[in-house]
């Protein structure tokens, strides 16, 4: 598209995203170019203009097509643009190799010369950002994994067909379609990353579609009894832990040496016990569990507050405490309080996981296909069970969408019921 690149230009529908990127060369100076890149999807279905970047094209010496990146459209003006790009070709014209000269730029635009492999623009670029800007950056890298046997080409080397067949083979291996779409989500955003920061021209994602799954999936929650099987399982355990500290004191004291705290005037053994039940009484997430501070909790209120620094949705949310969760932070509190987290680990540290404590508590309570963020949709189905309306569950768990929260509609028919007896005629 031949255009005159100005500040009129850009207020027209000329310069909006379409299905590929595509170019505009001004009409005035050679070379002078502005690059748009197609529209694009977030997470939540929101649709965004594509980034548009102001370039200088030339031939070097050798006869090949080179650029280089002026910059994204937000950073210049048009008339500012312009001046960068006839500077860059009056050097070209007088014979200067403009390579050392857009090195001196900065070190952004020597970058953007660097060829990355999958797997270093992963290490160097793509690993720090996410750890910078998400909250649940460990468990989103943590994906990259099911590309690392295809990590080793050029990022320009990636099509569409290499991640179709990625996908198919995912399949044959029996692997679900949302373990899929996730995978493809956290790789899709690396390489959407690489067109934002001018690495890449195109996006070798673009034509790959996610695989279909139920919009409605089934949730796992805990039934009345596999609750009372895990309360008995942990209380098993409890006593189990104590009846170890009991022996390993008498063994100690037998030679003299100095005893370990007595678990059995304590109100738990550890802290896997109040976790879980706080955590089937709030529906906390995880994250936010291990991460709460006894300054988040207002035992007298009995409030809960999730700062929005730690939520998933980034906003911070008030969550009501019953009796049963007031009940077990003040025993909880009174054993723990001497580090700032409610849960600390070694050192006071944040917990990462309680993986071989959690799997044997389901063991002893017969409970399988059950994972720890299923202790947040019993949480959740038992209020809809309960005759909560949708909208009060909604922000109670912080879904930032009543379409999350629609999955555990099902579990309310009366209300359907009672719609569709209006049909019946007296």
């Amino acid at each position: 598209m031949q255009e005159k690149i100005n500040a009129s230009l850009l207020k027209t529908e000329k310069i909006k995203s379409k299905d590929k990127p595509f170019e505009i060369n001004d009409t005035e100076l050679k070379g002078f170019t502005l690059r748009i890149q197609p529209e694009w999807k977030d997470k939540f279905d929101n649709i965004h203009e594509g980034t548009k970047t102001y370039l200088f094209r030339y031939r070097a010496s050798d006869g090949k097509q080179n650029r280089i990146v002026i910059g994204r459209h937000t950073d210049f003006t048009p008339t500012q643009a312009r001046e960068k790009a006839d500077a860059l070709r009056r050097r070209w014209k007088d014979g200067i190799n403009l390579k050392p000269a857009k090195q001196a730029e900065g070190a952004d635009q020597q970058a953007e010369q660097k060829i990355y492999t999958l797997q270093s623009f992963f290490d160097e670029k793509f690993k720090p950002w996410v750890e910078a800007h998400h909250k649940a950056s460990k468990a989103t890298l943590t994906h990259f994994v099911q590309f690392s046997n295809m990590a080793g080409k050029p990022l320009t080397e990636y099509t569409n067909v290499m991640f179709e067949d990625w996908k198919v083979a995912r399949l044959n291996a029996k692997i679900k379609p949302p373990t899929i779409n996730r995978n493809l989500s956290m790789i899709r955003s690396l390489f959407s990353k690489a067109v934002e920061w001018d690495v890449l021209d195109n996006h070798p994602l673009s034509k790959v579609k996610s695989l279909k799954v139920d919009p409605i999936p089934k949730t796992r929650y805990l039934s009345d009894e596999e609750q009372d099987r895990m309360m008995k399982a942990l209380d098993g355990r409890e006593e189990e832990i104590r009846l170890s500290r009991d022996r390993y004191n008498l063994y100690r004291s037998e030679r003299g040496y100095p005893l370990y705290p007595e678990l059995r005037t304590m109100p738990f053994a550890d802290r896997l016990k109040p976790m879980i039940i706080l955590s089937l009484n709030t529906g906390i997430r995880w994250g936010e569990l291990t991460s709460l501070n006894w300054a988040d909790v207002d035992i007298p209120k009995s409030i809960l507050t999730v700062q929005g620094l730690k939520a998933k949705s980034g906003k911070t949310r008030y969550i009501p405490l019953n009796s049963i969760a007031v009940d077990i932070l003040k025993q909880w509190q009174k054993q723990q309080a001497s580090y700032p987290l409610v849960f600390p680990g070694k050192e006071g540290k944040q917990i990462d996981n309680l993986d071989k404590s959690w799997a044997k508590v389901l063991k002893a309570a017969k409970i399988s296909d059950f994972r720890w963020h299923d202790l947040r949709h019993s949480f959740a189905s038992h209020l809809v069970m309960a005759g909560v309306d949708l909208n009060t569950v909604r922000e109670l768990m912080g879904h930032s969408d009543i379409k999350m929260t629609l999955r555990y509609a099902h579990l309310a028919p009366e209300h359907k019921a009672a719609a569709v007896a209006f049909l019946v005629k007296p």
